[in-house]
């Protein structure tokens, strides 16, 4: 049982729930919420990183910062040029996204040797390739009880560990580097107060999925913390807590944060850290803003079909009632891919369903738990010589010599599993995508569209659900037959580990505290500088480039993943590939804006199309001065931004002329900090069909209301037959900081002009 609290929650000893009410009567006293929502772990761990007076509206400084691959180039070359020196705490730079090189040449090693150098330049932690993936070193050498880390992905989560961890795009990670703050509205804070135990066969995925499902649509946490309580976290593994944790990314929440306990310190003592424990609980009262109880010994083997880790089911529900759910999510599937469609109603025959495809990896799924959990499962059995594969990826170099020395490995081998090393791929579109058609089943992070390698512009579409390990091991028992783990007999084991650290003794570069100023940075062909961005002008004219009616779009969506990573550190050649799977047209659209306004610049005369545009607001009544006035694209979407912390999901958008995002709501505080740290207004409006694609929208007076943290904005939107349409904008709530990075054009702007 799964139950959302429709009101704040007092919890009293750190194990009992209470309603407002039901704390009067247990204490006789009257309750004070503000006063009580201090007694949360996270109020605790918040202000002892908060470096402001005010509790309420944070400016943080973390403890170390981690990035991938996919985004550490990107975020050096920002700070470089806004006047970085060294890295001022600890950063670690980790290489397992773009260890394959998906499109040849030798772009992605040249960026590893980019971020090697860097590490001996400015005093980092370089992480090797196929050594560990980002989240598995964290967990094992950076988390600490109390501590806060910043990441560059999305599911920089250890709230497991007592840390609160947090995924954000490369400029808030620039701040940091260049010893500014994180700047954030103190969260509300949601209990997640798990009791019972889970049955054997269920494992860390079912409970997160089983969540993900119960608040996401609901925006039940998002943006807020997640604090795990309560007397079902006693049993289980310190790993079994990581891999529910890592998923809270999914709800949307902005971090999250669990009570600590003898086993959180058999962890890190295990990792050769006893120091980095500490006890981390909830005062005697404490005030949540609201709370999820879960029954853990009621959650079933889950699926999450796709596109979303939350269009959750059973395994039992779905094999009941197969026909009809997999039509349905095929059919809604559809409804939001443009070009290739989903095909599942084949998937259903012989009484059964059946998959092509099983992956455990990374962060999620390739713990050492989770993999002896997969070994017990296939012992003696057979993934068979059929259609299904199953690949494994563990999460980092010492759990796979841990494995190996355990034999685990070997059990998984003889069933006919495949051990691949230590990478991301599979996460994102890199690694083991399937073929077109197939239907796949994974324990990674996200089964969003166009993220694990289809293509549906181009024709190539496969569908991607998420399930645990164990119920993926079962399936591979069975030759591809979707299976829950509860309906095996398999006696579980709990086998030791022992953490070989000399691992990353012999590997791991550990340049902090010791920079080498005089060692150069090895610059690839493909590492390029960020481009001049202008200032916002007193007025802004955008033409909308993109109009997308989707519930929500995803980062995926934005920019895609998988092969076009490869282009990270190339921003011009990267952004190419903006919208490409979901608006083919919007990058010529948006390129032929961006000419405009650099013809605008060099004082070329303006082109009939914005002159017209500036006869037709002539004639409501409304002055515009073209030639001083940034000309930029926009899109507008309903939710942009769900999912992956990368800045190009922005960034890509302001290469190619964008000055502006309109939107009814932001998905994510990570996607709207991307708009703002690269000079875009993140422009909410409440009737997008006042404009349509290719129209105007005429803002006049923007910089004076971005400055004034204005409450609404005067827009104007003009049709091709030159209509005019008044309408209200507004920005949502501004920090002063942020206000004048827009104004001056983006963080790098804003950083060299107030050194």
């Amino acid at each position: 049982m799964i139950k959302l609290y429709e009101t704040g929650v007092y919890l009293l000893n750190g194990t009992e729930l209470a309603l407002e009410e039901e704390y009067a009567a247990r204490t006789g006293q009257r309750p004070d919420s503000r006063q009580a929502a201090q007694g949360t772990m996270a109020y605790g761990i918040l202000k002892a990183h908060n470096t402001a007076e005010d509790m309420d509206h944070l400016q943080l400084r973390f403890d170390s910062l981690t990035s991938h691959d996919i985004t550490y180039v990107g975020i050096i070359q920002t700070a470089r040029a806004s006047g970085m020196k060294e890295f001022p705490i600890p950063y670690v730079l980790t290489n397992c996204h773009n260890s394959l090189c998906a499109v040849g040449g030798t772009i992605n090693e040249d960026d590893h040797k980019f971020a090697l150098s860097a590490a001996h330049k400015y005093g980092g932690i370089y992480v090797p390739t196929n050594l560990a993936n980002i989240h598995s070193y964290n967990r094992e050498m950076m988390a600490g009880c109390g501590r806060m880390i910043l990441g560059s992905d999305s599911h920089t989560r250890y709230g497991a560990l007592g840390t609160m961890a947090v995924g954000e795009g490369g400029g808030e990670l620039a701040k940091q580097l260049l010893r500014r703050t994180y700047d954030f509205a103190r969260p509300p804070v949601i209990a997640i107060y798990l009791t019972g135990s889970p049955k054997p066969g269920v494992g860390p995925q079912d409970v997160a999925l089983s969540i993900i499902g119960a608040v996401y649509k609901s925006g039940y946490v998002k943006n807020k913390v997640m604090e795990f309580v309560g007397p079902g976290i006693t049993g289980l593994s310190a790993e079994y807590r990581n891999a529910i944790d890592v998923m809270t990314t999914e709800t949307t929440c902005w971090s999250s944060i669990w009570v600590t306990d003898e086993e959180t310190k058999r962890y890190f003592t295990l990792h050769g850290r006893p120091e980095a424990y500490k006890e981390i609980k909830p005062a005697d009262t404490a005030y949540y803003d609201g709370c999820v109880y879960v029954d853990l010994s009621t959650v079933e083997c889950t699926i999450a079909m796709p596109m979303h880790p939350s269009n959750t089911y059973t395994i039992h529900e779905l094999q009941e009632n197969a026909r009809d759910i997999l039509h349905q999510v095929q059919e809604e599937a559809n409804k939001q891919i443009k070009g290739a469609k989903m095909e599942l109603d084949s998937k259903y025959h012989d009484g059964a369903i059946w998959v092509e495809q099983g992956e455990i990896a990374g962060c999620a799924g390739g713990t050492y738990d989770s993999l002896c959990a997969a070994a017990d499962i296939l012992k003696g059995r057979s993934c068979g010589s059929g259609a299904y594969t199953l690949s494994i990826y563990p999460g980092s170099m010492p759990a796979n010599l841990e494995l190996i020395r355990s034999g685990r490995a070997a059990d998984l081998m003889a069933a006919g599993a495949i051990m691949r090393e230590c990478f991301c791929g599979p996460c994102f579109g890199a690694g083991d995508c399937p073929a077109n058609g197939e239907f796949s089943i994974r324990h990674t992070t996200r089964n969003f569209p166009n993220r694990e390698g289809s293509k549906p512009g181009e024709g190539q579409m496969s569908a991607v659900a998420l399930m645990d390990t164990r119920s993926i091991a079962a399936t591979a028992a069975n030759g591809g037959k979707l299976t829950a783990a509860t309906d095996l007999d398999v006696e579980y084991t709990t086998p030791d580990y022992h953490f070989d650290q000399g691992i990353y003794e012999k590997r791991v570069y550990n340049g902090w505290t010791k920079p080498e100023p005089d060692h150069e940075l090895k610059f690839g062909p493909n590492i390029k500088d960020w481009p001049e961005f202008p200032a916002l002008t007193e007025d802004l004219l955008v033409k909308v480039c993109s109009y997308i009616t989707d519930p929500v779009t995803t980062t995926d969506e934005l920019i895609p993943s998988g092969e076009t990573s490869s282009y990270r550190s190339n921003p011009e050649r990267l952004s190419e590939f903006a919208l490409s799977r979901r608006d083919p047209e919007y990058v010529g659209r948006s390129k032929a804006v961006r000419q405009i306004e650099r013809d605008r610049e060099a004082g070329a005369p303006l082109p009939e199309e914005i002159t017209a545009v500036a006869e037709a607001l002539k004639k409501a009544g409304v002055a515009c001065d073209p030639a001083n006035t940034e000309i930029g694209s926009t899109i507008f979407a309903n939710m942009p931004g769900d999912g992956s912390a990368r800045e190009q999901a922005a960034s890509c958008q302001r290469v190619m002329g964008a000055a502006a995002n309109f939107a009814k709501q932001y998905a994510t505080k990570r996607y709207r900090s991307n708009c703002i740290n690269w000079g875009m207004t993140p422009f909410l409006v409440e009737d997008p069909s006042v404009f349509a694609l290719g129209d105007f929208i005429f803002v006049p007076g923007v910089r004076e209301a971005v400055l004034k943290n204005a409450d609404s904005i005067q827009a104007y939107a003009v049709s091709a037959d030159g209509k005019v349409t008044p309408f209200t904008v507004s920005t949502g709530a501004l920090t002063e900081a942020e206000r004048e990075i827009i104004v001056n054009g983006c963080l790098i702007n804003y950083y060299r002009n107030n050194q």
